[in-house]
Protein backbone atom coordinates (compact mmCIF):
# COMPACT_ATOMS: atom_id res chain seq x y z
CA UNK A 1 0.00 0.00 0.00
CA UNK A 2 1.07 3.73 -1.01
CA UNK A 3 0.59 5.88 2.11
CA UNK A 4 0.86 9.75 1.13
CA UNK A 5 2.98 11.34 3.97
CA UNK A 6 2.01 15.38 4.70
CA UNK A 7 4.25 17.57 6.55
CA UNK A 8 2.35 19.17 9.57
CA UNK A 9 3.89 22.02 11.29
CA UNK A 10 1.33 23.12 14.11
CA UNK A 11 1.50 26.70 14.74
CA UNK A 12 -0.36 29.15 17.46
CA UNK A 13 -3.52 30.49 17.00
CA UNK A 14 -6.96 29.83 16.48
CA UNK A 15 -8.74 26.84 15.76
CA UNK A 16 -9.05 23.33 17.03
CA UNK A 17 -5.56 21.84 16.50
CA UNK A 18 -7.03 18.18 15.99
CA UNK A 19 -9.22 19.93 13.69
CA UNK A 20 -9.49 17.59 10.06
CA UNK A 21 -9.76 21.01 8.37
CA UNK A 22 -7.02 22.32 9.20
CA UNK A 23 -4.89 19.54 8.99
CA UNK A 24 -5.64 18.88 5.29
CA UNK A 25 -4.59 22.52 4.46
CA UNK A 26 -1.63 21.73 3.04
CA UNK A 27 -3.97 19.45 0.32
CA UNK A 28 -7.02 21.76 0.09
CA UNK A 29 -5.26 25.51 0.20
CA UNK A 30 -4.02 25.32 -3.24
CA UNK A 31 -5.19 27.37 -6.59
CA UNK A 32 -7.43 24.63 -7.32
CA UNK A 33 -7.90 22.68 -4.40
CA UNK A 34 -10.75 19.99 -5.98
CA UNK A 35 -8.74 19.48 -9.21
CA UNK A 36 -5.78 18.04 -7.40
CA UNK A 37 -8.00 15.90 -5.10
CA UNK A 38 -8.92 14.51 -8.62
CA UNK A 39 -5.40 13.91 -9.69
CA UNK A 40 -4.43 12.29 -6.50
CA UNK A 41 -7.12 10.12 -6.12
CA UNK A 42 -7.11 9.07 -9.78
CA UNK A 43 -3.33 8.24 -9.48
CA UNK A 44 -3.71 5.84 -5.85
CA UNK A 45 -6.89 4.12 -7.84
CA UNK A 46 -9.33 5.82 -5.45
CA UNK A 47 -7.82 5.21 -1.80
CA UNK A 48 -5.22 7.80 -0.93
CA UNK A 49 -3.96 6.89 2.67
CA UNK A 50 -2.33 10.33 4.61
CA UNK A 51 -0.69 9.87 7.33
CA UNK A 52 -0.56 13.20 9.11
CA UNK A 53 1.09 13.82 12.86
CA UNK A 54 -0.94 11.97 15.22
CA UNK A 55 -3.70 10.30 12.82
CA UNK A 56 -4.69 8.84 9.79
CA UNK A 57 -6.92 10.17 6.76
CA UNK A 58 -8.16 7.84 4.30
CA UNK A 59 -9.83 9.44 0.95
CA UNK A 60 -11.81 7.58 -0.66
CA UNK A 61 -12.79 7.87 -4.50
CA UNK A 62 -15.47 5.24 -5.54
CA UNK A 63 -18.97 4.51 -5.52
CA UNK A 64 -18.14 1.01 -3.83
CA UNK A 65 -16.53 3.35 -1.20
CA UNK A 66 -19.29 4.91 -0.33
CA UNK A 67 -21.71 2.11 -0.51
CA UNK A 68 -19.36 0.24 2.45
CA UNK A 69 -18.62 3.66 4.48
CA UNK A 70 -22.26 5.43 4.44
CA UNK A 71 -24.54 1.95 4.23
CA UNK A 72 -23.19 -1.37 4.07
CA UNK A 73 -21.38 -0.96 6.86
CA UNK A 74 -22.54 2.02 8.24
CA UNK A 75 -22.39 0.90 12.06
CA UNK A 76 -18.66 1.09 12.14
CA UNK A 77 -18.49 4.27 10.67
CA UNK A 78 -19.62 6.95 13.08
CA UNK A 79 -19.93 10.37 11.93
CA UNK A 80 -17.31 13.27 12.60
CA UNK A 81 -18.54 16.14 14.77
CA UNK A 82 -15.08 18.03 15.28
CA UNK A 83 -15.68 22.08 14.94
CA UNK A 84 -19.39 21.94 14.13
CA UNK A 85 -20.54 22.03 18.25
CA UNK A 86 -20.06 25.64 18.48
CA UNK A 87 -22.61 26.30 15.99
CA UNK A 88 -25.20 23.31 16.37
CA UNK A 89 -24.84 22.52 20.07
CA UNK A 90 -26.01 19.07 20.43
CA UNK A 91 -27.94 19.18 17.69
CA UNK A 92 -28.92 15.84 15.77
CA UNK A 93 -26.29 17.08 13.21
CA UNK A 94 -23.56 16.58 15.99
CA UNK A 95 -24.71 12.93 17.52
CA UNK A 96 -24.57 9.34 16.11
CA UNK A 97 -25.96 6.39 17.58
CA UNK A 98 -29.46 5.27 19.46
CA UNK A 99 -29.15 8.83 20.68
CA UNK A 100 -29.48 10.79 17.35
CA UNK A 101 -32.19 8.46 16.02
CA UNK A 102 -34.39 8.97 19.14
CA UNK A 103 -34.00 12.79 18.48
CA UNK A 104 -34.62 12.72 14.68
CA UNK A 105 -37.57 10.63 15.31
CA UNK A 106 -39.87 14.26 16.87
CA UNK A 107 -38.49 15.86 13.76
CA UNK A 108 -39.26 13.75 11.17
CA UNK A 109 -43.00 14.23 9.76
CA UNK A 110 -41.77 18.02 9.02
CA UNK A 111 -40.04 16.22 6.49
CA UNK A 112 -42.50 13.90 4.76
CA UNK A 113 -43.40 14.93 1.22
CA UNK A 114 -46.89 15.25 2.30
CA UNK A 115 -46.28 18.17 4.08
CA UNK A 116 -44.76 20.18 1.73
CA UNK A 117 -48.01 21.32 -0.03
CA UNK A 118 -48.50 23.10 3.17
CA UNK A 119 -45.40 24.89 2.79
CA UNK A 120 -45.72 26.64 -0.27
CA UNK A 121 -47.61 29.19 0.37
CA UNK A 122 -44.93 30.39 2.55
CA UNK A 123 -42.03 29.55 0.69
CA UNK A 124 -43.81 31.48 -2.56
CA UNK A 125 -43.95 34.71 0.12
CA UNK A 126 -40.19 34.73 0.62
CA UNK A 127 -39.31 34.61 -2.71
CA UNK A 128 -41.66 37.10 -3.07
CA UNK A 129 -40.33 39.43 -0.46
CA UNK A 130 -37.09 38.78 -2.32
CA UNK A 131 -38.22 39.66 -5.52
CA UNK A 132 -38.93 43.17 -4.14
CA UNK A 133 -35.59 43.32 -2.85
CA UNK A 134 -34.74 42.45 -6.11
CA UNK A 135 -36.39 45.12 -7.96
CA UNK A 136 -34.58 47.37 -5.87
CA UNK A 137 -31.33 46.13 -6.65
CA UNK A 138 -32.13 46.46 -10.62
CA UNK A 139 -32.57 50.12 -9.85
CA UNK A 140 -29.91 50.89 -7.79
CA UNK A 141 -27.98 48.88 -9.88
CA UNK A 142 -25.23 47.87 -6.92
CA UNK A 143 -23.11 44.92 -7.01
CA UNK A 144 -24.27 42.35 -4.51
CA UNK A 145 -22.68 38.80 -2.96
CA UNK A 146 -24.95 35.97 -4.42
CA UNK A 147 -24.30 33.55 -1.36
CA UNK A 148 -25.43 36.23 1.38
CA UNK A 149 -28.30 37.00 -1.02
CA UNK A 150 -29.31 33.46 -1.10
CA UNK A 151 -28.95 32.36 1.90
CA UNK A 152 -31.12 35.29 3.17
CA UNK A 153 -33.83 33.99 1.45
CA UNK A 154 -33.49 30.32 2.32
CA UNK A 155 -33.38 31.24 5.96
CA UNK A 156 -36.62 33.53 5.14
CA UNK A 157 -37.93 30.27 3.84
CA UNK A 158 -37.09 28.32 7.12
CA UNK A 159 -39.04 30.89 9.51
CA UNK A 160 -42.02 31.15 7.69
CA UNK A 161 -42.36 27.37 6.24
CA UNK A 162 -41.39 25.46 9.26
CA UNK A 163 -41.39 27.62 12.35
CA UNK A 164 -44.57 29.65 11.47
CA UNK A 165 -42.39 32.94 12.24
CA UNK A 166 -41.39 36.26 10.14
CA UNK A 167 -37.95 36.50 10.75
CA UNK A 168 -36.97 38.57 13.30
CA UNK A 169 -33.33 39.08 12.61
CA UNK A 170 -31.08 41.12 9.88
CA UNK A 171 -30.37 38.19 8.01
CA UNK A 172 -27.48 40.10 6.17
CA UNK A 173 -25.77 40.64 9.51
CA UNK A 174 -26.32 37.25 10.70
CA UNK A 175 -24.80 35.61 7.89
CA UNK A 176 -21.54 37.93 8.48
CA UNK A 177 -21.23 36.47 12.22
CA UNK A 178 -21.17 32.62 11.64
CA UNK A 179 -19.24 33.31 8.58
CA UNK A 180 -16.89 34.91 10.97
CA UNK A 181 -16.73 32.12 12.92
CA UNK A 182 -17.00 29.21 10.45
CA UNK A 183 -13.74 31.42 8.29
CA UNK A 184 -11.92 31.34 11.91
CA UNK A 185 -12.88 27.70 13.39
CA UNK A 186 -11.99 25.94 10.39
CA UNK A 187 -8.14 26.54 10.44
CA UNK A 188 -5.42 27.03 13.24
CA UNK A 189 -3.62 30.18 12.01
CA UNK A 190 -5.57 33.54 12.81
CA UNK A 191 -7.30 34.82 9.33
CA UNK A 192 -6.97 37.63 7.66
CA UNK A 193 -10.03 39.40 5.68
CA UNK A 194 -10.60 42.90 3.81
CA UNK A 195 -12.88 45.26 5.40
CA UNK A 196 -13.63 48.55 3.66
CA UNK A 197 -10.53 47.51 1.61
CA UNK A 198 -8.37 47.46 4.82
CA UNK A 199 -7.04 43.68 6.65
CA UNK A 200 -8.83 43.82 9.52
CA UNK A 201 -7.45 40.89 12.02
CA UNK A 202 -10.30 38.25 13.52
CA UNK A 203 -9.33 37.50 16.66
CA UNK A 204 -10.56 34.55 19.21
CA UNK A 205 -12.98 37.62 20.63
CA UNK A 206 -14.27 38.47 17.19
CA UNK A 207 -15.28 34.58 16.57
CA UNK A 208 -17.06 34.30 20.55
CA UNK A 209 -19.30 37.55 20.15
CA UNK A 210 -20.37 35.88 16.64
CA UNK A 211 -21.34 33.14 18.57
CA UNK A 212 -22.98 34.86 21.07
CA UNK A 213 -25.27 36.59 18.86
CA UNK A 214 -25.87 33.72 17.00
CA UNK A 215 -26.48 31.91 19.99
CA UNK A 216 -29.40 34.03 20.58
CA UNK A 217 -31.25 33.53 17.54
CA UNK A 218 -33.12 30.17 17.88
CA UNK A 219 -34.91 32.45 21.09
CA UNK A 220 -35.51 35.54 18.91
CA UNK A 221 -37.00 33.38 16.47
CA UNK A 222 -39.39 31.14 19.20
CA UNK A 223 -40.66 35.07 20.38
CA UNK A 224 -41.01 36.21 16.87
CA UNK A 225 -44.63 37.43 15.45
CA UNK A 226 -46.66 34.00 14.44
CA UNK A 227 -47.84 34.14 11.02
CA UNK A 228 -50.72 31.86 11.26
CA UNK A 229 -50.77 29.58 14.68
CA UNK A 230 -49.94 26.66 12.52
CA UNK A 231 -51.26 23.29 14.69
CA UNK A 232 -48.07 21.20 13.15
CA UNK A 233 -45.09 22.93 12.51
CA UNK A 234 -41.49 21.91 12.63
CA UNK A 235 -40.74 24.33 15.14
CA UNK A 236 -44.69 22.94 17.70
CA UNK A 237 -43.14 19.59 16.88
CA UNK A 238 -39.26 20.23 18.64
CA UNK A 239 -41.66 22.73 21.43
CA UNK A 240 -43.81 19.25 21.96
CA UNK A 241 -40.86 17.14 22.46
CA UNK A 242 -38.93 19.66 25.43
CA UNK A 243 -42.05 18.78 27.29
CA UNK A 244 -42.42 15.49 27.01
CA UNK A 245 -41.67 14.73 31.05
CA UNK A 246 -40.83 11.05 29.12
CA UNK A 247 -38.24 12.09 26.60
CA UNK A 248 -36.04 13.57 29.40
CA UNK A 249 -32.92 14.53 26.58
CA UNK A 250 -35.35 16.68 24.81
CA UNK A 251 -35.27 19.93 26.67
CA UNK A 252 -35.27 23.27 25.44
CA UNK A 253 -31.55 23.59 25.30
CA UNK A 254 -32.33 20.64 22.34
CA UNK A 255 -35.03 22.16 20.90
CA UNK A 256 -32.81 25.58 20.52
CA UNK A 257 -29.77 23.56 19.00
CA UNK A 258 -32.07 21.97 16.66
CA UNK A 259 -33.35 25.42 15.51
CA UNK A 260 -29.67 26.07 14.46
CA UNK A 261 -29.02 23.52 12.72
CA UNK A 262 -31.91 24.25 10.00
CA UNK A 263 -31.04 28.24 10.08
CA UNK A 264 -27.65 27.28 9.57
CA UNK A 265 -26.43 23.90 7.64
CA UNK A 266 -30.31 23.65 6.59
CA UNK A 267 -29.92 26.72 4.79
CA UNK A 268 -26.17 27.11 3.86
CA UNK A 269 -26.60 24.14 1.20
CA UNK A 270 -29.72 25.43 -0.21
CA UNK A 271 -28.34 28.85 -0.51
CA UNK A 272 -24.95 27.35 -2.19
CA UNK A 273 -26.87 25.28 -4.47
CA UNK A 274 -28.95 28.47 -6.15
CA UNK A 275 -26.14 30.43 -5.92
CA UNK A 276 -24.19 28.11 -7.93
CA UNK A 277 -27.29 27.65 -10.30
CA UNK A 278 -27.40 31.34 -10.86
CA UNK A 279 -23.52 31.81 -11.59
CA UNK A 280 -24.08 28.69 -14.12
CA UNK A 281 -27.07 29.97 -15.62
CA UNK A 282 -25.45 32.90 -16.25
CA UNK A 283 -22.77 31.67 -18.59
CA UNK A 284 -24.68 29.63 -20.33
CA UNK A 285 -27.92 31.67 -20.96
CA UNK A 286 -29.48 28.32 -23.47
CA UNK A 287 -30.00 26.83 -20.00
CA UNK A 288 -31.29 30.16 -18.52
CA UNK A 289 -34.40 30.27 -21.93
CA UNK A 290 -35.35 27.29 -21.34
CA UNK A 291 -36.38 27.83 -17.24
CA UNK A 292 -38.33 30.46 -18.39
CA UNK A 293 -39.99 28.63 -21.38
CA UNK A 294 -40.49 26.31 -19.46
CA UNK A 295 -42.43 28.04 -16.42
CA UNK A 296 -44.07 30.07 -19.09
CA UNK A 297 -45.67 26.47 -20.67
CA UNK A 298 -46.36 25.23 -17.37
CA UNK A 299 -47.84 28.67 -15.86
CA UNK A 300 -48.35 30.80 -18.33
CA UNK A 301 -48.00 34.58 -16.86
CA UNK A 302 -49.39 33.53 -13.39
CA UNK A 303 -47.67 32.23 -10.66
CA UNK A 304 -47.07 28.37 -10.09
CA UNK A 305 -49.62 26.18 -7.85
CA UNK A 306 -48.27 23.89 -5.64
CA UNK A 307 -49.56 20.69 -8.65
CA UNK A 308 -47.73 22.14 -11.05
CA UNK A 309 -44.08 21.97 -9.08
CA UNK A 310 -43.50 18.75 -10.36
CA UNK A 311 -43.99 19.87 -14.03
CA UNK A 312 -40.63 22.25 -13.54
CA UNK A 313 -38.58 18.78 -15.25
CA UNK A 314 -35.88 21.16 -16.63
CA UNK A 315 -35.79 23.68 -13.88
CA UNK A 316 -35.03 20.66 -11.34
CA UNK A 317 -32.47 19.08 -13.68
CA UNK A 318 -30.47 22.36 -13.06
CA UNK A 319 -30.85 21.95 -9.72
CA UNK A 320 -29.44 18.53 -9.70
CA UNK A 321 -26.50 19.35 -12.06
CA UNK A 322 -25.62 22.36 -10.23
CA UNK A 323 -25.02 19.68 -6.94
CA UNK A 324 -22.89 17.74 -9.31
CA UNK A 325 -20.43 19.98 -10.41
CA UNK A 326 -20.77 22.28 -7.11
CA UNK A 327 -21.63 19.65 -4.62
CA UNK A 328 -22.01 21.88 -1.25
CA UNK A 329 -20.85 19.33 0.92
CA UNK A 330 -17.86 17.88 -1.10
CA UNK A 331 -16.81 15.26 1.61
CA UNK A 332 -18.55 13.15 3.92
CA UNK A 333 -16.02 12.08 6.71
CA UNK A 334 -16.41 9.46 9.51
CA UNK A 335 -14.46 7.98 12.08
CA UNK A 336 -13.69 4.22 11.66
CA UNK A 337 -14.85 2.09 15.13
CA UNK A 338 -13.44 -1.18 14.11
CA UNK A 339 -10.93 -2.62 11.72
CA UNK A 340 -12.10 -2.82 8.05
CA UNK A 341 -11.08 -3.45 4.68
CA UNK A 342 -11.70 -1.61 1.75
CA UNK A 343 -10.31 -2.21 -1.43
CA UNK A 344 -7.64 -3.73 -0.22
CA UNK A 345 -6.71 -1.40 2.32
CA UNK A 346 -6.43 -2.11 6.17
CA UNK A 347 -8.74 0.44 7.92
CA UNK A 348 -7.87 0.93 11.68
CA UNK A 349 -10.13 1.89 14.44
CA UNK A 350 -9.65 5.51 15.09
CA UNK A 351 -8.62 6.36 10.90
CA UNK A 352 -10.79 9.21 9.57
CA UNK A 353 -12.71 8.09 6.16
CA UNK A 354 -13.30 11.01 3.68
CA UNK A 355 -15.63 9.60 0.97
CA UNK A 356 -14.73 12.27 -1.45
CA UNK A 357 -18.31 13.07 -3.12
CA UNK A 358 -16.72 15.75 -5.38
CA UNK A 359 -14.27 13.55 -6.95
CA UNK A 360 -17.21 10.95 -7.66
CA UNK A 361 -19.07 13.56 -9.13
CA UNK A 362 -16.53 14.54 -11.32
CA UNK A 363 -14.90 11.43 -12.08
CA UNK A 364 -14.82 10.03 -15.71
CA UNK A 365 -15.11 6.94 -14.86
CA UNK A 366 -18.60 7.30 -13.90
CA UNK A 367 -19.51 10.48 -15.94
CA UNK A 368 -19.60 11.44 -19.77
CA UNK A 369 -17.71 14.97 -20.02
CA UNK A 370 -17.89 15.58 -16.47
CA UNK A 371 -16.76 19.17 -16.51
CA UNK A 372 -19.65 20.38 -18.79
CA UNK A 373 -22.60 21.67 -17.50
CA UNK A 374 -25.09 19.44 -18.92
CA UNK A 375 -28.79 19.14 -16.97
CA UNK A 376 -30.12 16.67 -19.14
CA UNK A 377 -27.94 14.13 -17.16
CA UNK A 378 -30.28 13.90 -15.19
CA UNK A 379 -33.38 13.14 -17.72
CA UNK A 380 -34.93 10.04 -16.57
CA UNK A 381 -33.66 7.46 -19.43
CA UNK A 382 -30.19 8.76 -18.79
CA UNK A 383 -30.15 8.48 -14.57
CA UNK A 384 -31.32 4.20 -15.16
CA UNK A 385 -27.64 4.66 -16.63
CA UNK A 386 -26.59 6.22 -13.68
CA UNK A 387 -23.50 3.94 -11.65
CA UNK A 388 -25.28 3.81 -7.95
CA UNK A 389 -23.72 5.99 -5.05
CA UNK A 390 -21.58 8.44 -7.82
CA UNK A 391 -24.16 10.92 -7.04
CA UNK A 392 -24.24 11.86 -3.17
CA UNK A 393 -26.02 15.52 -2.69
CA UNK A 394 -27.23 14.55 -0.06
CA UNK A 395 -25.23 11.54 1.13
CA UNK A 396 -26.67 8.07 1.59
CA UNK A 397 -27.99 5.62 3.70
CA UNK A 398 -29.31 6.22 7.16
CA UNK A 399 -27.33 9.60 7.88
CA UNK A 400 -28.96 11.26 4.46
CA UNK A 401 -29.91 14.82 4.47
CA UNK A 402 -33.39 14.70 6.30
CA UNK A 403 -34.44 17.81 4.49
CA UNK A 404 -32.94 16.89 0.97
CA UNK A 405 -36.38 16.95 -0.99
CA UNK A 406 -37.33 20.06 0.73
CA UNK A 407 -34.53 21.83 -0.26
CA UNK A 408 -34.68 21.10 -4.33
CA UNK A 409 -38.31 21.67 -3.97
CA UNK A 410 -37.16 25.28 -2.66
CA UNK A 411 -34.98 26.20 -5.01
CA UNK A 412 -36.74 25.22 -7.98
CA UNK A 413 -39.39 27.47 -6.91
CA UNK A 414 -36.71 30.17 -6.28
CA UNK A 415 -35.16 29.66 -9.87
CA UNK A 416 -38.49 29.67 -11.80
CA UNK A 417 -39.84 32.85 -9.84
CA UNK A 418 -36.85 35.01 -9.56
CA UNK A 419 -35.55 34.08 -13.48
CA UNK A 420 -38.92 35.42 -15.10
CA UNK A 421 -38.64 38.80 -13.61
CA UNK A 422 -34.76 38.90 -13.72
CA UNK A 423 -31.36 38.40 -15.39
CA UNK A 424 -29.03 38.31 -12.97
CA UNK A 425 -25.83 38.92 -13.94
CA UNK A 426 -21.78 37.63 -12.64
CA UNK A 427 -20.08 40.49 -12.44
CA UNK A 428 -16.79 38.79 -11.68
CA UNK A 429 -13.41 39.82 -13.26
CA UNK A 430 -12.86 35.71 -13.87
CA UNK A 431 -14.03 32.31 -13.56
CA UNK A 432 -14.62 31.77 -9.37
CA UNK A 433 -12.62 29.66 -7.76
CA UNK A 434 -13.53 27.12 -4.89
CA UNK A 435 -12.78 27.67 -1.09
CA UNK A 436 -12.73 23.72 0.50
CA UNK A 437 -14.11 23.70 4.06
CA UNK A 438 -16.78 21.88 5.45
CA UNK A 439 -18.62 23.42 2.26
CA UNK A 440 -17.83 24.14 -1.25
CA UNK A 441 -17.99 28.06 -0.89
CA UNK A 442 -16.69 30.28 -3.93
CA UNK A 443 -13.39 31.50 -2.73
CA UNK A 444 -14.35 35.86 -2.30
CA UNK A 445 -17.94 35.23 -2.78
CA UNK A 446 -19.74 35.71 -6.07
CA UNK A 447 -20.24 39.02 -7.47
CA UNK A 448 -23.83 40.06 -9.55
CA UNK A 449 -25.94 42.71 -10.28
CA UNK A 450 -29.68 42.26 -11.04
CA UNK A 451 -30.66 43.40 -14.39
CA UNK A 452 -35.14 43.14 -15.00
CA UNK A 453 -36.10 41.45 -18.06
CA UNK A 454 -36.90 44.17 -20.07
CA UNK A 455 -34.14 46.04 -19.41
CA UNK A 456 -31.83 43.20 -20.92
CA UNK A 457 -34.12 42.65 -23.74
Amino acid sequence: MVDMTVTYAPSHGLGEEQSIWFKLTPLLAQENPMQMLLRLTDKYNGVMPVNLKNQRIVMLAKPEHAQRVLVDNAENYTKYFDGLRPIFGKSMITIDGALWQKIRMPQQAAFHPGMFEEYFPYLMNSINSKMERWDQLAESGETIEMVEETWTLAADMVCRALFDREMPFNPHFIFKQVKTYTDVGNHKSIRMRRVNGELEEITQETAAKAMEIWDSVPDSVMNAAIIDNREKTLLTMLQDAAENPEFPEFDHRQAVDEMKQYLWAGTETTALTLAWSLYLLSTHPEALKRIREEAYAVCGDRDPEWNEVQQLTYTRMVIQETMRLYPPIWALIRIAQEEDEIDGHKINPGDKVVVCTYVLHHSDKYWNNPEEFDPERFSRERMKKRVKYSYLPFAAGRRSCIGGALSQIENTLALVQLLRRFTPEYVGEEEPKIHATVTLTPKGGLPFRIKRIEDTV
